[in-house]
């Protein structure tokens, strides 16, 4: 069986991430730029003596296809490497994938993501 884990983080640690998924021998990785709000519900912003709510934080999304086996390894990279002990820190999710197949050479299921 094949899982997608996909993680919600702070924009500075995509470097910290990365770095530790490469250290497990993970290969590819999606990274997406999100906005989203959690806990910490935004933060106020004053401009040009204005104050503004900004009710949604940036974040970065990141998605890696794995065994299932391999899932929970990737889980803990990404969360020791992106934990500050902070509200915001973000989520990591274990989404199970039915199927997957590589648009360049027809490859089906786990022969798709090796």
């Amino acid at each position: 069986m094949l899982m997608l884990v996909e993680a919600i983080i702070r924009p500075q640690k995509v470097a910290d991430v990365k770095a530790a998924l490469a250290a497990i021998g993970v290969k590819g990785l999606t990274v997406t730029e999100a906005l989203g709000a959690g806990n910490e519900r935004g933060y106020s912003h004053t401009y040009r003596g204005a104050e503004y709510a900004m009710t949604l934080v940036q974040r970065i999304k990141i998605e890696v296809a794995v065994l299932d086996r391999e899932a929970r390894v990737v889980a803990d990279a990404i969360m020791n490497a992106a934990r500050t002990g902070q509200v915001g820190d973000g989520k990591i999710f274990l989404i199970p994938i039915a199927d997957a197949q590589r648009i360049r050479t027809g490859e089906e299921g786990r022969d798709a993501i090796e």
